[in-house]
């Protein structure tokens, strides 16, 4: 039972914060995130042309270590899709000196793990290990990816797990949906390829594993960034060590693709689906174009965020859909703008129409000035805490190196979507997010979605 004075002290507190709550019922806004600061780096390049960044930053007594290679499916023929993922998968499994258990070790001794990653544009080994370990990371990252000894025994196990990634990711809805779209924009080059057949990936040999790496690995490819708290001499001696004769081996492959602007309505056919998954997209400007940030600005109030327009029309007020999201995909000097959501299947023509309903408006008058201003604090400030780690900085170096982009990308970043206007999101939707040149694809129930999407043109499967 509560004391008297006990009771007199929690209904004193109560009553003060119903004063509190009554005299504001709003909270106070939030001042303007502050701009993205970069840390001081160091970048310097080896006579071979493999070029190294070194990012000092923070007191933790942790380092990370990524070794960047300009390969990824970009680099495949039409008969070799993923190979480059199994490429960078096998380098892992042991190089000339050591075996897979021997590289899981030695990373593990210095307090952390390593990672393969392959991309379309490129692939990258990563470790983030305890500081006095930097210079050791880095040789043993170059031993990965100048010693790979593709071995036979590991082969099959990593083709059969392929295999069954390939299984799954076909009996989800949004990556077969995925996979029609890119197919769709890109029908004859490499980013319209997303998955490889069965038959394709079991005859893959360390033959033609081998032949790829030689063909496409070298230094002129190579940019290595260490990123935290690290000892700049040792770890600079230690990539001229590892690194310094390494043969150049090719330049960069240049080969931006040609995508597909076209009103097309593709329909995949998934009998006795509850919901229809919508893709609705076209190729728009990639982050070399001086409109970008603009775009992304854009993208975020119409479908981008959780208090965009898409999400509030088909989420929150007509329950159409849980997660709806659209975003930019962008590679070297390619990006698309894609709008994606799961519907009920009942809904498939009412949630596409709203969806172009909010395309269409934005297209017709520019938005509120505090609407805009709501969704530029919400892009600043995502973008500095999302790049306040060592790792996050080393995300944003990458996407400068790709792109061609200069630092100024970065430490304007924040001011720039802080510039733009309504007017010129009206602008940037009416060029470049033109609702009849879309592709829409939509996996679902054909007996169900079929005549729902015959309101928008001819419906393909």
């Amino acid at each position: 039972m509560l004391k008297k004075s006990t009771f007199i002290i929690c209904a004193f507190i109560l009553s003060l914060l119903a004063l509190v709550t009554a005299q504001q019922k709003t909270p106070p806004q939030g001042s303007a995130p502050k701009p993205f600061v970069l840390p001081s780096t160091h970048t310097f390049t080896l006579d071979n042309g493999l070029t190294a960044t070194l990012i000092p930053y923070g007191t933790l007594p942790k380092v990370a270590v990524r070794t960047v290679i300009r390969v990824g499916n970009l680099n495949e023929a039409a008969d070799q899709v993923w190979l480059a993922d199994l490429t960078g998968e096998l380098l892992k499994e042991g190089t000339i000196t050591r075996n897979s258990k021997d590289i899981a070790s030695a990373a593990a001794e210095m307090g952390g793990e390593l990672a393969v990653t392959v991309t379309p544009d490129q692939s990258w080994v990563n470790g983030d290990v305890l500081s006095e370990f930097g210079a050791d990371m880095v040789h043993l990252q170059a031993d990965l990816v100048r010693n790979p000894a593709f071995p036979e025994a590991e082969l099959q196990r990593v083709v059969n797990d392929f295999v069954r990634q390939v299984s799954i990711q076909k009996s989800q809805p949004q990556a077969l949906a995925l996979e029609r779209f890119r197919k769709l924009l890109y029908p004859n080059h490499p980013y319209g390829r997303i998955f490889p057949s069965e038959e394709l990936l079991r005859s893959y040999s360390v033959e033609k594993v081998r032949a790829f790496y030689e063909v496409n690995y070298g230094a002129a490819r190579a940019h290595i960034y260490v990123s935290g708290h690290f000892n700049s001499s040792k770890v600079k001696a230690a990539i001229r060590e590892a690194f310094g004769d390494w043969p150049s081996g090719p330049e960069k492959l240049v080969n931006p693709p040609e995508a597909v602007t076209q009103r097309r309505i593709n329909l995949l056919n998934r009998p006795g689906a509850p919901q229809s998954t919508l893709y609705i997209g076209l190729p728009v400007i990639d982050p070399s174009h001086e409109d970008y940030v603009r775009l992304l600005v854009t993208n975020t109030l119409l479908g981008g965020s959780f208090s965009s327009r898409i999400t509030s029309n088909i989420r929150e007020d007509k329950g159409y859909t849980y997660s709806p999201n659209s975003y930019v995909s962008i590679r070297y000097r390619d990006a698309c703008w894609i709008q994606v959501a799961d519907v009920g299947t009942e809904v498939t023509e009412a949630a596409l129409s709203e969806i172009i309903h909010e395309i269409d408006r934005l297209q017709r008058e520019p938005p509120p000035k505090e609407e805009l201003k709501g969704i530029q604090n919400y892009m600043a400030g995502t973008f500095v805490l999302n790049n306040s780690s060592r790792t996050g900085i080393i995300n944003q170096l990458m996407f400068l190196t790709l792109h061609g982009l200069g630092k100024e990308y970065l430490t304007e970043y924040v001011e720039r979507v802080h510039t733009v206007t309504p007017e010129e999101v009206l602008h940037i939707t009416q060029t470049y997010l033109d609702d009849e040149k879309m592709t829409i694809v939509v996996v679902g129930d054909r007996d169900q979605v079929k005549g729902q999407l015959a309101t928008f043109g001819e419906v393909v499967e």
